[in-house]
């Protein structure tokens, strides 16, 4: 056998144990915090983080735990296809039956605590800047990390809701809440990110920090509907539930590749945002398609592995090391709490302006503290502000690690405590 045909199928065997061992851990994990009542998601991040280059991988068996960094980024094609699936079914939560309910406070609640969010955040760093660490902290870093703060992971809270069949009034308006929360964080982030790079380096345009996210929020929600629509048409013609499921994937799929897609037009950048374009396409499918319901249904069972994989792998990239920087782990304490006083109140007082129930007022601000993947995708484009570009990413990486492993578990707690879930539903997952 030739070394290169060798090589190659090692690698190959490497990355499909790598796969098999995560996803094993991961489901043993869920069995042994059981007793601790954590959700799944929390488990398979921790299985994650074991498996990960920080604790196991450098022990460097081969396809026993991630040995590098690399390695995980080999598995990025399915995170991204992950986070379409997530995209997608939350897309659905915009059905307009119930959005006449619930569309006018998601989109006031929505809107309201996510720059409540970003401001607060911006005032605590900058006053950092201003009166103790000066230049350690920019503030082109406070401003992107203000930014950066709106986001929150809609595929945690997505997660928690399913495994406990959540359901009222706080779950209705909890998913169209994190969905409305990329959007705007994509709009906030684009131009806090704009005036960073203004700050540092005096090139930024009117139109790079302004036109250019409009631009690819439009076109995005443009190219979703399109393919939601097409997707419609085309499962007509299939009369199995078995094909549907297989078309929707594709769907899926296709909207994820399509969203990487950039091209230059009169100076401007043209670009997607995969999640944005893929909860347009399962907001028309849900909205045009009869059977779509029942269709999501299927394609959510279909989809479990592939989100266990994804958790598994978020908390593998996970860098512990951020814990060697003492400076770093102090302003990350005060970016995660700044964060979450902000969503929390934000989402109080927003829920309160849209006339919202008591316990929504109470308990939405704490669904919404989970945070990764949208936060991470920001915190990698930070690199063209060089030394602070890089405190941003190990901020953000600090407070992902802690939200992620934390917000779950608080999500769960706050829904249960709203009564959304219940005692009875708790006792028969468990038992699963």
């Amino acid at each position: 056998m030739e070394p290169k045909i060798k090589w190659k199928r090692e690698m190959n065997m490497i990355l499909l144990l790598c796969i098999s061992v995560a996803l094993v851990a991961g489901l043993m994990m869920t069995r042994l915090f059981k007793r601790f009542h954590l959700p799944d998601v929390t488990s398979y991040l921790m299985a994650g983080v074991l498996l990960g280059p920080c604790l196991i991988g450098r022990l460097g068996i081969p396809g026993v735990g991630f040995n590098n960094f690399e390695l995980v980024d080999t598995y990025q094609p399915i995170c991204d296809v992950a986070l379409g699936f997530i995209a997608f079914a939350i897309g659905s939560e915009f059905r307009l039956s119930s959005l006449r309910t619930t569309g006018k406070a998601a989109t006031i609640v929505g809107v309201f605590q996510a720059v409540v969010a970003a401001l607060t955040v911006d005032v605590v760093l900058l006053l950092l800047h201003f009166f103790v660490l000066g230049d350690k902290l920019p503030i082109s870093a406070a401003i992107t990390l203000g930014a950066i703060a709106a986001a929150t992971a809609p595929a945690a809270t997505l997660m928690v809701v399913r495994q406990y069949k959540a359901k009222g009034p706080l779950t209705d308006i909890l998913l169209p809440v994190v969905a409305l929360d990329d959007a705007v964080g994509l709009v906030v982030f684009a131009i806090s990110f704009g005036a960073a790079q203004a700050m540092d380096s005096q090139g930024a345009s009117l139109a790079s920090i302004v036109v250019e996210p409009l631009l690819e929020i439009l076109l995005s929600l443009a190219l979703g509907a399109l393919l939601g629509w097409v997707l419609t048409f085309m499962e007509k013609w299939f009369l199995s539930n078995r094909n549907r499921v297989a078309m929707i994937a594709g769907f899926v799929v296709a909207a994820v590749a399509l969203s990487m897609v950039s091209f230059q037009v009169l100076g401007l950048t043209v670009k997607f945002s995969s999640l944005l374009v893929c909860m347009m396409l399962g907001t028309v499918f849900c909205n045009t398609c009869p059977n779509s319901e029942d269709l999501m249904s299927r394609a959510d069972k279909w989809s479990a592995p592939l989100l266990t994989l994804f958790f598994v792998l978020s908390g593998a990239e996970l860098h512990l090391d951020v814990f060697a920087d003492v400076a770093i782990v102090g302003i990350g304490l005060l970016y995660i709490l700044s964060r979450s006083v902000g969503k929390y109140f934000g989402a109080k007082f927003g829920s309160r302006l849209a006339g919202c129930d008591p316990s929504i007022q109470k308990y939405l601000g704490i669904t919404l503290l989970p945070q990764a993947g949208v936060a991470l995708g920001m915190a990698s484009q930070v690199g063209a502000l060089g030394e602070t570009g890089a405190t941003i990413r190990s901020i953000v990486l600090f407070g992902v690690l802690v939200y992620e492993l934390v917000g779950p578990t608080l999500t769960k707690l706050a829904l249960t405590a709203a009564g959304d879930i219940q005692p009875k539903e708790q006792a028969k997952t468990a038992k699963v």
